[in-house]
């Protein structure tokens, strides 16, 4: 097939998904569903993310009054045709096989249960979250700003999964929006604690995106060839903390802004840079995070270009109320409005 069939059949496989759809306007641009959350007999324990994380979320989140939950946009499941977006057939089919999904998420038990408990109880929270990822550039786009509280599974490529990232959602989202919302530049912010080198792979030959990706270089995935993909690349080794890493991103945030002017931003907020995180080994701490989001919020805003925030890796118990906590400063200081007053029921 010659690249400009591809691009008609990836079009028209777009076109006819149903991950885009209409809103109502008395939902808050906050993107979940229940079935983001992961429960496999206790075996999801064997890996330190927190599998109930995104739940938890918006637990905090309600409890707050910064949303109610009535108020909360629940996407729909990425099947296979819109996977096909953007992944080879031959790797969705590699999915089948339960050794290769438990390589994939790093529980090894994974893979003594067949495909059909896998797909249900692996497989389907991700597709979820994928289209959570998917439809929030659409919010985004109207609606100024979009927090999808799951995704950003930035080590997945097109053609390959690792590190607890089963399917490319940043690149499902942003090839949706070039042909959904008709917009050619993309700014990929990528501020989880390990490099991106997934979407750095998919994207290395296209100008249409510009990735900013501040990570640790001493931790996974030591993807030096996914790193020439990076356009403004920020290291922040093992031990960094809050003052040095909050100026380090005042500063990338200063040349991006006269380096590239996208008409979307993915905000990649991972809270594995978090102070105690066994993989991530920064020592940021938690008002650190909502600094780092609120850094990157007033960006966009000063800018008025639409952001899409995923909340990526982290991988503490805590990392859920962080993430509250920062989406809850978000709302106080005006850079995203939720309808509520955070803080009163």
């Amino acid at each position: 097939m010659s690249s400009d069939d591809a691009e008609t059949v990836r079009r028209d496989r777009i076109l006819s998904s149903k991950l885009y759809f209409d809103v109502p306007s008395s939902k808050v641009p906050v993107i979940y569903s229940s079935s983001y959350n992961i429960s496999f007999l206790g075996i999801e324990k064997l890996h330190p993310f927190d599998s109930k994380k995104w739940g938890r979320v918006c637990q905090f989140l309600v409890a707050a009054g910064v949303i109610r939950k009535d108020q909360i946009i629940e996407p729909l499941e990425a099947k296979m045709n819109d996977l096909l977006v953007v992944h080879t057939e031959s790797y969705l089919n590699s999915l089948k096989n339960s050794l290769n999904v438990a390589k994939i998420i790093e529980v090894p038990p994974v893979a003594l249960f067949p495909h059909c408990i896998v797909k249900e109880k692996v497989e389907r929270p991700f597709r979820n979250q994928v289209g959570g990822s998917i439809l929030a550039a659409k919010v985004a786009k109207g609606r100024g700003w979009a927090i999808n509280v799951g995704g950003g599974f930035h080590h997945c490529s097109a053609e390959r999964g690792g590190g607890f990232c089963m399917y490319a959602d940043i690149t499902l989202c942003i090839h949706y929006a070039f042909v959904q919302l008709n917009i050619s530049s993309v700014m990929i912010i990528d501020l989880d604690a390990h490099q991106g080198n997934g979407h750095e792979k998919d994207f290395s030959h296209d100008s249409r995106v510009y990735i900013l990706d501040m990570f640790n270089p001493e931790i996974y995935p030591f993807d030096y060839e996914a790193r020439r993909c990076i356009n403004q690349k920020v290291e922040v080794v093992s031990g960094t903390r809050t003052s040095e890493y909050l100026k380090k991103l005042e500063e990338a945030l200063e040349v991006a802004s006269t380096s590239y002017d996208p008409e979307l931003i993915v905000y990649n907020a991972g809270t594995d840079i978090l102070d105690g995180d066994p993989l991530g080994l920064l020592k940021i701490s938690a008002d650190g995070i909502a600094r780092r989001d609120e850094k990157v919020f007033r960006f966009a805003r000063a800018r008025r270009i639409p952001i899409v925030m995923l909340t990526s890796g982290g991988y503490m118990k805590s990392s859920a109320k962080v993430i509250a906590d920062s989406i809850e400063n978000l709302s106080k200081q005006n850079l995203i409005d939720t309808g509520s007053t955070p803080g009163r029921m």
